[in-house]
């Protein structure tokens, strides 16, 4: 009953930007963290960037500096601003959040589907 959908992928040249989106909805009763992950073709899936409190952001040393992660609190969304992308940011992003369900023992983490980020040279 939990759903994470997420929009803003596509294709960029590097040097350009992208805006992730990521909406969680369903029968939720409280939201913690909220992050972004990425995985590569044959590489591990990695933490980008992770959200839980105003002002406690973490990034991945790789997009300190390049990208930013917010959360509309109100609205159950996270989002990652990506500017100064690079061929190397060319991943699948994922959001990710840590979820009470109503009438479930949580937190329980919950995945988005993946956007494709590519980063042309």
């Amino acid at each position: 009953q939990v759903q994470l959908v997420e929009t803003g992928g596509g294709l960029v040249q590097a040097g350009g930007s992208l805006r992730l989106s990521c909406v969680a909805s369903g029968t939720i009763l409280s939201i913690y963290g909220m992050s972004w992950y990425r995985q590569a073709p044959g590489k591990q899936r990695e933490l980008v960037a992770i959200l839980r409190r105003p002002g406690s952001a973490n990034y991945a040393d790789s997009v300190k500096g390049r990208f930013t992660i917010s959360r509309d609190y109100a609205k159950g969304t996270v989002y990652l601003q990506m500017n100064s992308l690079k061929p190397e940011d060319t991943a699948v992003y994922y959001c990710n959040a840590e979820i009470s369900p109503i009438g479930e023992i949580g937190p329980i983490d919950y995945w988005g589907q993946g956007t494709q980020v590519t980063v042309s040279s």
